[in-house]
């Protein structure tokens, strides 16, 4: 399924799925952005499945904007999970 993103009130709305075929394009597009803003707020609600590839584009995703000095959030539907899985993943 095609990822979209669509922005609205400084959130970007991601739908679809962030898989292998989708995780490079999605960081790429969104690294871009967290570049050129002073913060990035990604909403996942419309997301129907995130695999390995997509959990480690949000946290590649989650580096760029620490080293850039950038505020970073996800919210929406599921983001327990992803704070679980991004606190993990500090702790080893």
């Amino acid at each position: 399924m095609a990822l979209n993103i669509k922005h609205q009130d400084n959130i970007f709305f991601v739908e679809g799925t962030i898989d292998a075929t989708t995780a490079k394009q999605f960081k790429n597009h969104l690294e871009f952005l967290i570049l050129y803003t002073k913060a990035l707020t990604i909403n996942i609600n419309g997301v129907n499945a995130i695999d390995s590839n997509g959990m480690k584009a949000l946290r590649g995703l989650n580096t760029t904007a620490l080293i850039s000095n950038k505020a970073f959030s996800i919210i929406g539907y599921g983001c327990k999970d992803i704070y679980d899985d991004f606190q993990l993943n500090n702790v080893a």
